[in-house]
């Protein structure tokens, strides 16, 4: 059966929107913790009357987690940031935030935790990112041992912040940057599918204490991805190729503006593939048959080509 009361946390962000959608369509009450309950405002037509509400709570406030976990059968963790600022390190959201969840979800009783990592997390990757993701995995496992953990590529759907982060690129520059020559690979994973894997995870005895890889069913390197987008956008543009020392570089500079486009982080992450690694169990043990980057991408870059600029939702 799944879980009648569910906690979100991060469930006004990309995937929270999917994911929320999912669990109201099953029927679940919905409690969507963020750190501005507002932001979750937008969320509440996706259900009936009453079956989401938004709390504020902040993983790295311990103190208001115990109310946003009261009574839930099921937690789900959505929260990630992309760059660092300020008090929002990588290690105090996906590390020390996610342990604070999964203790606080195991006093109020709660059946069921479910833990958004990335593909990549590793605890001895030289990126920041990656080792905070594999800190906050074995943190939760060691609290929450039947935990759920699931790691995505890149994912991909209407107001993403990878397809769209090239395509607003191509309204206002003359070239692209091929990062390390663009020959890193990714698998992106359609937005919706990873929802449904979730809520088909709360369901599955099977899947208690698993971890699962999501991706989608072609692999792209990064040079296809930006050609795909100049293709769809109908946008000429230069590829330029930038090697790693430069892009590092680069990165160091603009991590100090307010919304960093890229950082050192992120590119050493661009010095390993994001793809599966076959090791785990996927999108097809959960009974969800993978979406191609074909059959939805064409409809969200369009608007480009009408001179649109989206701008995709924010990582909470």
């Amino acid at each position: 059966m799944t879980p009648r009361r569910i906690t979100v946390f991060g469930g006004s962000g990309f995937i929270g929107r999917a994911l929320a959608q999912r669990l109201a369509e099953a029927g679940c009450l919905l409690r969507v913790a963020v750190r501005d309950a507002d932001a979750a405002g937008a969320l509440k037509p996706l259900g009936d009357v009453g079956q989401i509400t938004p709390i504020a709570a902040s993983l790295t406030r311990p103190e208001t987690l115990a109310a946003a976990v009261q009574g839930a059968d099921a937690v789900i963790n959505l929260t990630g940031i992309l760059y660092e600022k300020g008090s929002q390190s990588f290690d105090a959201v996906h590390h020390r935030g996610a342990a604070n969840l999964a203790r606080a979800a195991r006093e109020a009783g709660a059946r069921l935790f479910v833990q958004m990592s990335a593909l990549g997390a590793d605890l001895a990757s030289p990126s920041r990112y990656a080792r905070s993701k594999a800190a906050g995995e074995q943190a939760v496992r060691e609290i929450f041992p039947e935990a759920i953990l699931f790691r995505p590529s890149v994912v991909f759907g209407p107001r993403d912040d990878f397809f769209n982060r090239f395509a607003r690129m191509t309204s206002v520059s003359p070239g692209l940057p091929l990062i390390g020559g663009g020959h890193t690979r990714f698998q992106p994973v359609y937005v919706d599918d990873v929802a449904l894997a979730i809520r088909r995870a709360l369901t599955d005895n099977a899947a208690r204490g698993g971890l699962y890889e999501l991706g989608g069913p072609a692999v792209y390197t990064l040079r296809q991805v930006m050609e795909m987008v100049l293709e769809l956008t109908g946008r000429h543009r230069g590829l330029v190729p930038l090697p790693f020392p430069l892009a590092s570089v680069m990165g160091s500079m603009m991590q100090l503006l307010p919304v960093p486009p890229l950082t050192r982080d992120q590119v050493i992450l661009l010095r390993r593939d994001n793809i599966l690694t076959g090791g785990h169990p996927g999108l097809q043990a959960l009974g969800v048959p993978p979406t191609t980057v074909e059959s939805v991408l064409p409809a969200y870059m369009a608007a480009y080509r009408k001179g649109g600029r989206f701008a995709p939702a924010q990582p909470v």
